[in-house]
């Protein structure tokens, strides 16, 4: 069981596709689908200064060349200033997971990682702490990259929703994609930092839980706001 402090996850908001996006708020599962409807994606209902968010995530099984599959915070999708901080899934190799984040629109600080598994198989931790002060990507518990703030480089600070979407990529590297892959995602979970918020539309305080969390153990779950500075 969840603690006391810990709450549903009742309402996403999907920006495409909602046919191709279930949500089942009981089992906490949102499951997407493509095919030949394309993808999906959806978000979070508010904004988050920082946190930790977590998702046990299984990507798409079988011919997935030129599929893509993320699981990001963004300030804005689509707005080319946004602030982003991404784990992304390339189809045509399910042993990797790329990180990346950008500042005001500027990315390209791209990273490959080695997960030493299919990503398919089954379904796998991933987490993003992030910090005023650093960024922190996690598989399985493992930290596998680490970002701190550098005086007079970019780092994202915006208000951020959490998103997770799956398209096609095939016009950014090789493949077709098969129509019927599928993705879950299960298990989100946020801790805010407890900074002020009053000029947001979103809820933050100290050690908030605003997803429900039911396989964590208690040793994953953040019961305290995190502290990665």
């Amino acid at each position: 069981m969840a603690d006391a402090a810990t709450q549903p996850l009742k309402e996403i908001a999907i920006d495409y596709t909602p046919e191709a996006c279930s949500h089942c708020a009981t089992s906490n599962t949102i499951t997407l689908t493509y095919d030949h409807r394309g993808g999906a994606r959806w978000r979070t209902a508010s904004r988050f200064r920082s946190g930790t968010f977590s998702a046990l995530i299984r990507c798409p099984s079988g011919d997935t060349s030129g599929l893509n599959f993320n699981l990001y915070l963004s300030s804005l999708e689509g707005d080319k200033s946004q602030d982003e901080i991404d784990f992304e899934f390339l189809g045509r190799d399910r042993t990797i997971v790329q990180t990346n984040f950008y500042s005001e629109g500027a990315g390209n600080k791209e990273r490959i990682h080695h997960l030493g598994f299919d990503a398919s198989d089954g379904f796998h931790e991933y987490v993003i702490v992030w910090g005023s002060d650093a960024i922190e990507w996690r598989v399985d518990g493992k930290v596998v990259r680490r970002e701190e703030r550098k005086e007079g480089e970019g780092f994202p600070e915006k208000a951020m929703f959490l998103y997770a979407s799956v398209w096609d990529a095939s016009w950014v590297a090789e493949g077709k994609v098969v129509w019927g892959s599928t993705v879950g995602v299960m298990s989100l979970m946020f801790v805010s930092r407890g900074h002020s918020c009053s000029r947001w539309n979103f809820c933050c305080g100290l050690s908030i839980h605003l997803f429900f969390i039911d396989n964590f153990s208690p040793s994953k779950r953040h019961l305290e706001a995190p502290n990665i500075n």
